[in-house]
């Protein structure tokens, strides 16, 4: 039986970040899981360190979540607002990435310089 199973959608970096996402999803009968919600409100200055607040519903949902999600989520923005063009694809649709590669990053996150990942070719980009 999937019921049990879940599949992680999004991680958000802060816990109100998800609730757009999980009322809209809720109100079309998705159920929504908050996994660490519990830890980042106690202690906010984590986020980075666990992977923020994952977003996850039943496998068996992931299909009509993952389409209501690409309808109203948020691309990566430069600092004038404009989205985060791929240099492949051209693509507009573009979300940061961090690879927490070794123990210095993965204790201290913020260090780690921004990249972006083309939610469309799936090409990883350092910040234009």
């Amino acid at each position: 039986m999937t019921e049990g199973k879940f599949y992680t959608l999004a991680a958000f970096e802060y816990a109100a970040d998800v609730q757009i996402v999980k009322g809209r999803l809720e109100s079309e009968g998705i159920p929504v899981f908050l996994r660490d919600e519990n830890t980042l409100n106690s202690d906010p200055l984590i986020s980075n360190a666990i992977g923020g607040v994952k977003l996850q519903v039943y496998s068996r949902d992931k299909e009509q979540a993952v389409t209501i999600y690409n309808e109203i989520r948020a691309y990566a923005v430069d600092d004038e607002g404009n989205p985060i063009i791929c240099p492949n694809c051209k693509a507009k649709r573009s979300e940061p990435y961090y690879e927490r590669k070794g123990i210095f990053y993965k204790l201290f996150p913020f260090f780690e310089k921004r990249k972006y990942k083309c939610l469309n070719c799936g090409m990883i980009t350092n910040r234009l």
